[in-house]
């Protein structure tokens, strides 16, 4: 699915395509929390990147993240898009807190 997303979104400059990271049923003393009770995750995985910022003397500046790397953002980062059915965050590189390790 994300390869095919690959093409048929392409993110321009500084922005980001992310799939949110699927959060494990939460339980707290046997009980199930409802879907309307639990945050999204802030955790996600790169799908695509753009080409990066242009300073005003026209020099590429490449993204620090890439396709493939787990992240951290923001609570309210991002747009959020659907693609085929599943719902992606379109966001700039300057809402990511941080690039997880492997």
């Amino acid at each position: 699915m994300a390869h095919a997303t690959k093409t048929r979104l392409h993110p321009l400059h500084d922005r980001i395509l992310v799939k949110r990271t699927e959060e494990e049923e939460s339980r707290r003393g046997g009980i199930i929390i409802p879907d309307t009770a639990k945050e999204k995750p802030q955790e996600g995985k790169v799908i695509a990147v753009g080409i990066g910022t242009v300073t005003e003397a026209g020099k590429k500046t490449p993204l620090d993240v890439k396709a493939g790397d787990r992240i951290l953002f923001g609570k309210y980062s991002g747009s959020e898009v659907k693609l085929d059915g599943e719902e992606y965050l379109i966001m700039k590189e300057e809402d990511v807190l941080g690039i997880l390790g492997s």
